[in-house]
């Protein structure tokens, strides 16, 4: 790997790339917002909307989606477990790396983003579309194995890691974080009892990751946010969390397949279990 290089670089495309290979049937473009809205008033031609909680989650529990549900989305696109999937969506990738994660969760190994997301891609006046795409149907078998144990933090292992004094990232706002806030403005569904952070994390947000025009940092930059400035190191665990983990799941990826980090696990149930569970610690201040 080049110094200025990302350590997977090829989990991460250009523009340039996606437009040229907008007609490939080995990828499948895959957009992810947060305004739900978005992807019908244009999108990538051919790309497909992948809702993070209406298609990536169970409707019951909180959990993700099982094997079934998850094969027959696959299944309905014309994803198969060789096909390459390339995300992309609004907010600088936040949402397309919350359901990239999923996808890597529930089994799904060839991912890449868009570098830049949505935003660049319309900013440069590239193609969009209101068509809606119809891929033939594909087979993608329901023994698609889950990485839960890889990828995914639960409550019990973050209480561990804060009691062994791990390295536990949380990538929400200051205000969050020192507890000034209990919720995030105009996420009401989202607050929780108590604001503040679990105890010996550190505050890193997502957003220090990404350049004014939503494209990731230089690889430099990022080891001088995350190695030298936090003080992390690549073949150490981290476990990183948010709100309900999707922001967090931004800066899984950067640590992941932009920097190389051996094993970084995305706690999903985040500060809206920690911070409404009943006698658990917290910490407040910067």
């Amino acid at each position: 790997m080049g110094a200025n290089r990302f350590s997977h670089p090829e989990s991460v495309v250009e523009t340039d790339w996606l437009h040229e290979h907008l007609e490939d049937p080995e990828i499948r473009i895959i957009e992810s917002n947060e305004n739900p809205l978005l992807y019908g008033m244009g999108h990538i031609p051919g790309a497909i909307h992948v809702g993070w909680r209406d298609d990536l989650q169970d409707p019951i529990i909180r959990d993700y989606a099982s094997a079934d549900s998850f094969c027959a989305l696959c299944e309905l696109h014309g994803i198969t477990p060789d096909t390459t999937c390339v995300f992309y969506g609004d907010k600088a990738n936040w949402w397309a790396c919350y359901a990239l994660w999923a996808f890597r969760l529930l089994g799904h190994e060839k991912v890449k983003v868009l570098n830049g997301g949505r935003d660049k891609w319309v900013r440069e006046r590239r193609p969009i579309t209101r068509e809606t795409p119809r891929h033939p149907r594909a087979h993608y078998p329901i023994s698609a194995r889950r990485c839960d144990g890889e990828i995914r933090a639960f409550f019990e292992d973050a209480m561990a890691f804060s009691r062994a004094g791990g390295h536990l990232i949380d990538v929400r706002t200051p205000g969050e974080f020192c507890g000034e806030l209990t919720h995030m403005p105009n996420y009401p569904q989202e607050g929780t009892l108590r604001g503040g952070h679990i105890p010996g994390a550190r505050n890193v947000p997502w957003e220090v990751a990404v350049n004014s025009d939503g494209t990731f940092k230089s690889v430099y930059e990022l080891r001088k946010i995350y190695l030298e400035q936090v003080g992390l190191r690549p073949i150490r665990e981290v476990i990183v969390y948010c709100r309900i983990g999707e922001r967090s799941s931004h800066t899984w990826f950067v640590l992941t397949y932009l920097l190389g980090f051996d094993a970084v696990r995305n706690y999903d149930g985040s500060w809206m279990e920690w911070g409404n569970r009943v006698q658990v610690p917290i910490e407040r201040g910067r």
